[in-house]
């Protein structure tokens, strides 16, 4: 099992941090050197559940903030180990997120007395199937390990607060015709023909690009797929389109399906998927602080992240890390030097 120095230099923990791999369910040589390093310090109660690692303060301070980030990466692609380029890190796992959770990691170490209860979450399978989520699973199992007033998710942001996230659902259309002879077509009705009219539909859709909590929001809604027909000589008597509809965190689950059924009344169509979204939650005392200590404009998130777990649990929470996130599962995945340390200080300062 590898050592980790917790309170070392914060660039090389994220350098050992990404040279062990740790690829979606293989998580656990990275989750039982974590657990070991935190229990190396008399200030934290340290607990486990699987490949999720939970470190916290019990310092009975009146405000309680939960820092999480997740250990899985998506599969290598011959980049690790990590190299040294300059002022950056390049390999598997920079971005997206060791040097996030490398942040958090020092954090636990060296804040002994922060000035907030600090709860710290290290978890697996966040780069997979959402049912396998570790995140999710201590929502199911422990929520009394996640209690706080407002978290953050290390997630990349390029250093920038992103509030809340977008919802997400997915949802088929299907579209029925009647099977015949190619040669003999008007004898049927062609199915993938007939879905010109959803086509039609998500042509003309106009996104909405709401203000939530002061952030602004850009909705979307496409055809990610369309499956129809059997054979060349068959007129298709079935065609299904795939929509993924990213919907704005001022609408619950059941709000954007009854959208989607208005927009596409008339045509058969199966919810196969929904997470909610999350809203910005920057009211919050504590969340002000950061958002001003941090010194940017804050920006909605567009996309689903796990703060849409904590916002379950009635925890507000934003995303914020080292790193640009449109780098993220890409092969020349890196993270500059600079904005490690920078996250670094900023959450050192807030918690001081």
């Amino acid at each position: 099992m590898a050592d980790l120095d917790l309170t070392g230099d914060v660039v090389a923990l994220t350098r050992v941090l990404c040279d062990i791999p740790s690829v979606s369910g293989d998580e656990k040589q990275l989750a039982d050197a974590v657990e070991s390093a935190l229990r190396g310090f008399a200030h934290l109660e340290v607990l486990r559940d699987g490949d999720a690692v939970v470190a916290r303060t019990t310092l009975g301070r009146p405000t309680r903030v939960v820092l999480a980030g997740h250990l899985d990466t998506v599969p290598i692609a011959n980049n690790l180990p990590v190299v040294e380029d300059g002022e950056l890190l390049r390999g598997r796992g920079t971005v997206d997120m060791k040097a996030g959770v490398a942040v958090m990691l020092q954090l636990a170490a060296v804040l002994t007395a922060p000035r907030y209860d600090v709860t710290y979450v290290f978890y697996d399978h966040e780069e997979v199937a959402a049912a396998l989520n570790g995140l999710g699973r201590l929502v199911r199992h422990h929520p009394e390990w996640l209690a706080g007033d407002f978290a953050i998710l290390g997630e990349p942001s390029d250093g920038t607060v992103e509030g809340g996230c977008q919802g997400t659902m997915r949802v088929k259309i299907t579209v029925p015709g009647v099977a015949a002879h190619a040669a003999r077509s008007w004898r049927g009705s062609n199915a993938i023909h007939s879905a010109g009219g959803v086509l039609d539909i998500l042509r003309a859709y106009e996104p909405r690009q709401p203000i939530v909590d002061g952030l602004q929001y850009h909705e979307g809604l496409n055809a990610v797929k369309i499956e129809g027909g059997i054979a060349g000589n068959v007129i298709p008597d079935l065609c299904t389109i795939f929509v993924n509809y990213r919907f704005a965190p001022d609408r619950d689950t059941d709000a954007a399906e009854a959208h989607l059924r208005e927009v596409f009344a008339g045509f058969e169509l199966e919810v196969t998927d929904r997470a909610p979204g999350a809203r910005p939650g920057l009211d919050q005392p504590a969340a002000k602080e950061f958002v001003e200590l941090v010194g940017r404009e804050p920006q909605a998130k567009l996309g689903w992240t796990d703060v849409s777990r904590f916002a379950t649990l009635g925890v507000p929470a934003v995303n914020y890390g080292p790193g640009d996130p449109l780098l993220a599962h890409t092969d020349g995945e890196f993270v500059p030097v600079p904005e490690i340390r920078t996250a670094l200080h900023n959450l050192t300062t807030w918690l001081s």
